[in-house]
C-alpha cells in the first residue's frame, strides 16, 4: 500500500491567481493646520481608486502518512505544503547550492538506488575531497530521530544545513548560496508560493529541502502485501522471513518491524579497535564507542556497498559477518555473536535470508515519478 499524501477541501481564494483583493484602506482625516487640511483634501479627491494589498498565496497543506508506521514527526515551524515540496524537490536537484555548479543533492542521493550515492564507498566532493563515511539511504528518513550516521543533527533541517558548506561536499558558503538562489529568476516567486514572499534565506531554503525529503516515503515492497495478505512469498522467502524474527538469524531486535530500524546507535561487532568512535563523537560517552545509526534495511538491493564505512559490496557479506566474524569489544551489542559464538547458518539458511532481505525491494519508489528530477533528463 502506497504513503498517503491529502489536503483539505477547496480553498477560500481565488485558485487561479492565489491572491485575495481586500476592501479600500479608509483615510483618516485630521487637522493640525489649515495646509495639513488642506493637503488631505487634496489626496482624499485624487485617490479614488484604492490601493490592493496582495496577502500571501494560499498554500496546500499535506499530511504524509505510512500503514503500519507512527504520525511522521513534523516541526511546528515547517508545516508540510505541496508548494513547499515543490520547491524543496528543485532545490534537492539544482547544482546551483554547489560551489561549481556541478553538483546537487541528488549527486549522492540518487533516487534510482533509494536515494544512496551507488557503488561509492564514500562520496567524493565538488573539490575533488573524498567524504568519510558511505551516504546513507533517504529511504523512510522523515521518521529518523536523528540525521547522519552518528546523529549529529536531529531534524532534517538541520541536516540540510551541513552539505552546502562542507568544504568535501558542495562547498558553497550559506551567503553566497542564499544569495545565487534569490537573483534566479525562477526562484523568489516559487519561495512566495511556498512561505508567502519572496525573501530567500537559508531557513528557507532548508525548510523546503526538509518538507521534500519527508515524502520519501516507501511502504510499496512485496513484503508489506504480504503483511495484508500473507500471501505471496516463496517457501525460501518464508523461512527466511520466520528466521529474521526469530533468534535463529537473531535480526529483530535493531531492524524493527515494520521501519526495520531501531532508530537507535548500535556497535554491530565491526571493530575491535576504532578509527571512526561514532556516536561517542557527538556524545562524549565512551559507552557510545563504535556505535551507528541503525539504518533501514528497506531496498537494500539498491543501497550496496554496506555499513557506514560501506566495507561490505554484497548481502552476502553482510550475513557472513553476522554469522562468524563479529568482533568482540566493551560495547558490543550483546544480541551479535562474538567469542567464538556463531548464528550456525547453514547456506541454506542464507540463501532464505537473502531472499526475506529482498523482498523489501520497492521498486515503486525508486521509480516515484514525485520524487525525480524537475529538470529532466
Amino acid at each position: 500500500m502506497a504513503p498517503t499524501y491529502s489536503k483539505p477541501g477547496p480553498q477560500a481564494v481565488n485558485p487561479d491567481t492565489g491572491i485575495t483583493r481586500l476592501g479600500p484602506v479608509r483615510a483618516v482625516r485630521w487637522a493640525a493646520s489649515s495646509v495639513a487640511a488642506l493637503w488631505l483634501l487634496v489626496c482624499s479627491c485624487s485617490s479614488e481608486s484604492p490601493p490592493v494589498v496582495a496577502p500571501a498565496p494560499p498554500t496546500d497543506p499535506v499530511e504524509i502518512t505510512a500503514p503500519g508506521f507512527p504520525p511522521l514527526p513534523i516541526p511546528p515551524d515547517n508545516p508540510t505544503t505541496r508548494q513547499g515540496i515543490d520547491l524543496g524537490r528543485r532545490l534537492f536537484y539544482d547544482p546551483i547550492l554547489s560551489s561549481t555548479v556541478s553538483m546537487s543533492c541528488a549527486s549522492c542521493h540518487a533516487p534510482e538506488f533509494a536515494f544512496t550515492d551507488h557503488a561509492n564507498t564514500v562520496s567524493t566532493g565538488v573539490r575533488g575531497l573524498r567524504g568519510r563515511r558511505n551516504a546513507p539511504s533517504l529511504t523512510n528518513i522523515g521518521w529518523n530521530l536523528a540525521q547522519f550516521w552518528e546523529g549529529r543533527r536531529t531534524t532534517l533541517e538541520e541536516q540540510a544545513g551541513d552539505p552546502v558548506p562542507a568544504h568535501d561536499e558542495m562547498d558553497l558558503p550559506w551567503d553566497q548560496a542564499v544569495g545565487r538562489v534569490a537573483t534566479d529568476p525562477r526562484y523568489p516567486p516559487l519561495f512566495r508560493a511556498a512561505f508567502g514572499t519572496p525573501e530567500v534565506s537559508r531557513d528557507r531554503i532548508v525548510k523546503a529541502i526538509a518538507q521534500f525529503e519527508r515524502t520519501m516515503v516507501s511502504v510499496g515492497s512485496r513484503y508489506d502485501t504480504f503483511l495484508r495478505t500473507r500471501t505471496g512469498f516463496t517457501a525460501s522467502e518464508r523461512r527466511g522471513y520466520v528466521m529474521f524474527f526469530n533468534e535463529k538469524a537473531d535480526c529483530f531486535h535493531c531492524h524493527v518491524d515494520k521501519t526495520f530500524t531501531d532508530f537507535g546507535y548500535q556497535n554491530n561487532g565491526l571493530d575491535s579497535i576504532f578509527t571512526d568512535t561514532g556516536r561517542m563523537m557527538i556524545s562524549g560517552d565512551s559507552n557510545d564507542l563504535g556505535k551507528f545509526k541503525t539504518p533501514t534495511l528497506r531496498n537494500l538491493a539498491f543501497t550496496a556497498p554496506y555499513m557506514h564505512d560501506a566495507r561490505f559490496a554484497t548481502l552476502q557479506e553482510v550475513i557472513d559477518h553476522y554469522d562468524l566474524h563479529a568482533k568482540a569489544s566493551p560495547t558490543v551489542n550483546p544480541f551479535i555473536r562474538v567469542s567464538g559464538r556463531t548464528l550456525g547458518l547453514t547456506a541454506q539458511d542464507k540463501q532464505d535470508l537473502l531472499a526475506f532481505l529482498l523482498t523489501l525491494t520497492d521498486s515503486a519508489f525508486v521509480n516515484n515519478a514525485e520524487l525525480q528530477s524537475p529538470f529532466g533528463p
